[in-house]
């Protein structure tokens, strides 16, 4: 979904996990969680001003340091995310949280980043920027739920 706001354009994507909220919220705010679905490794400072250092190899020889801007532990982190070749400012607010209306243990995770601005070099951006993280969040989903890891390399 795209939601205009005062400040621009924000995208939002939902995914409901067939697990507890608890461990669902570990894998965005751990080493290990991380590895599980994103990235390779991880570094992960947890507190409000630390950072998150995702590991594209599995030694940490190319990677990509983010500082986290909110954290609440009850299942909000943000990231402070640049999309795109650009580096376009467009941080990633996660929402962790158990299904409201459940009839069976489950998870919703929300997935809002932004904003962008409405030009036409933007809203692509925000396009691609949904699309991959689609992508990441149904291989979030298939780790947890089925044991499957989509991505072609994998810490195994």
């Amino acid at each position: 979904m795209i939601v205009r706001d005062t400040d621009g354009f924000h995208a939002e994507l939902t995914e409901r996990i067939h697990l507890h909220h608890e461990e669902v919220f570990a894998c965005l705010t751990s080493d290990a969680g991380l590895s599980r679905w994103m990235c390779l490794a991880a570094e992960v400072d947890l507190r409000e001003g630390g950072t998150i250092t995702f590991g594209w190899t599995e030694k940490l020889t190319r990677t990509t340091t983010v500082a986290i801007l909110e954290y609440e532990a009850g299942g909000r982190i943000t990231w402070d995310w640049y999309a795109g070749p650009e580096d376009v400012h467009a941080p990633l607010a996660w929402t962790v949280a158990p299904d409201p209306t459940p009839k069976e243990e489950a998870t919703v995770v929300t997935l809002r980043q932004g904003p962008f601005a409405a030009d036409v070099e933007s809203l692509v951006l925000m396009a691609e920027e949904v699309d991959a993280w689609r992508w990441r969040l149904c291989n979030l989903r298939a780790v947890l739920e089925a044991r499957h890891d989509m991505r072609r390399h994998r810490p195994l």
